[in-house]
């Protein structure tokens, strides 16, 4: 399906990803016609953000998704623990206020599918996949739609709207063709994902392991885990090559009880993330607006990414739906989404920005000297003896700087 039945809807949304998603079925649930354009077939890629957060949980539930999401399969994590060459730091996330007193750590693939299939049962919902955006359509200076291509047939489309919003991604091609240029900060890591058998006698719980000789995340698939090894600014190359050796004794020294699983390690399988963190000056151009990674990328930090991808799109339907009902969205409009989701985006940042100074990412350029062993920054050897700490970590995490909700013009969602 790459071409909506359409030439003219109330808002396009470019980006099939979980802001995409969830901004197409709010406005879809609250009357504005939407158009919902993904650029790949289907929603099966491995190795997305899958974190989901006691945020998105919440308004999971004030969407009524709740249980349908509880049924998904997933890791619930209740605690997390951080470990260092020198001691732990743990998130608790079982005081958090609410229904939720986890995190869940679920394939993204089932969280869109979930999100799609409710959408669709509103008429005014329309979802096209392997249909790629490929230029703006702009009048006086205005953008009032897009053309794209339907990759299954080769034909071109044009679909115009009052709103054009950006959700696709950090590789954002409506950014491009808006000429909007995001502010980048350093980062010394990327990251590569690997898929490794899981075996009798692993842990059940999610392994997040920073030591001098690199970092290491792997969530619990059931019969595999999901790993992600920290490695040096653009060595992905380096890293995979002589058959992933270097690949395999790094994580045969993070986690010694895969070791026996090394050999059988395909090295076409392990994919490469380069890691960015960045943010537009302006989120907007008359008639298009940008969200999630498409207005500021995220760290895989603490897994944030999704969930705040998802509160720009509540922000969004829910301050521009009285426009998009009019028919007309004003700069004055779109330049209230950034206000309201600026803060917490840049403070988030800042902080992912610290957090990356005390982790060591493995080099496979440097892999002979003795590695000096990673300390705790001073900061977390204090805190982590003070009892409430942990909770108060978990907290932070879960719920972020400013959660959104249904409110306001949005709130009859509650009761579809």
């Amino acid at each position: 399906m790459g071409t909506i039945p359409k030439s003219s809807v109330g808002c396009v949304v470019v980006g099939g990803g979980p802001a995409g998603m969830v901004l197409g079925l709010l406005l879809a649930r609250s009357g504005v016609e939407v158009a919902v354009l993904e650029k790949y077939p289907d929603f099966l890629r491995d190795f997305r953000g899958d974190t989901v957060h006691a945020s998105t949980l919440g308004l999971l539930d004030e969407l009524g998704l709740g249980d349908r999401f509880a049924a998904l399969p997933q890791q619930r994590e209740q605690r997390l623990t951080m470990q260092f060459d020198d001691g732990v730091v743990t998130e608790d996330f079982s005081r958090l206020p609410g229904r939720h007193q986890h995190i869940a750590l679920v394939p993204q693939w089932d969280f869109l599918n979930l999100l799609a299939d409710t959408a669709a049962a509103s008429p005014n919902f329309h979802l096209a996949q392997d249909a790629e955006v490929n230029d703006l359509i702009t009048v006086d200076g205005q953008v009032r739609g897009v053309r794209y291509l339907d990759k299954n047939t080769g034909d071109t489309h044009e679909l115009t709207a009052p709103l054009v919003v950006a959700a696709d991604g950090r590789h954002s091609t409506v950014r491009r063709l808006a000429g909007l240029q995001p502010r980048g900060s350093a980062t010394p890591h990327d990251c590569l994902y690997i898929r490794i058998p899981r075996a009798a006698g692993d842990p059940d719980h999610t392994v997040l392991r920073f030591s001098a000789t690199g970092g290491l995340i792997m969530i619990n698939r059931g019969d595999y885990w999901q790993a992600a090894l920290l490695i040096g600014k653009g060595t992905a190359d380096f890293a995979r090559a002589d058959n992933a050796a270097w690949v395999r004794r790094t994580i045969s020294r993070l986690a010694p009880y895969t070791a026996d699983r090394m050999t059988a390690l395909d090295p076409t399988t392990i994919a490469s993330l380069e890691i960015r963190i960045d943010r537009l000056d302006q989120w907007w151009i008359p008639g298009a607006l940008l969200i999630g990674d498409a207005a500021h990328a995220m760290s895989p930090i603490a897994g944030v990414g999704i969930n705040l991808a998802i509160q720009d799109a509540v922000a969004t339907a829910r301050i521009l739906l009285p426009a998009l009902r009019r028919g007309h969205v004003t700069t004055k409009d779109l330049a209230r989404v950034q206000r309201r989701r600026h803060w917490p985006t840049l403070l988030t940042q800042l902080a992912q920005e610290r957090a990356q100074e005390h982790f060591v990412a493995a080099s496979p350029t440097d892999d002979t000297h003795p590695p000096v062993p990673l300390r705790l920054p001073q900061p977390l050897r204090t805190l982590r003896h003070w009892s409430g700490f942990p909770h108060l970590f978990g907290r932070l995490v879960a719920f972020g700087l400013r959660p959104e909700h249904l409110t306001g013009p949005l709130k009859p969602l509650t009761h579809a």
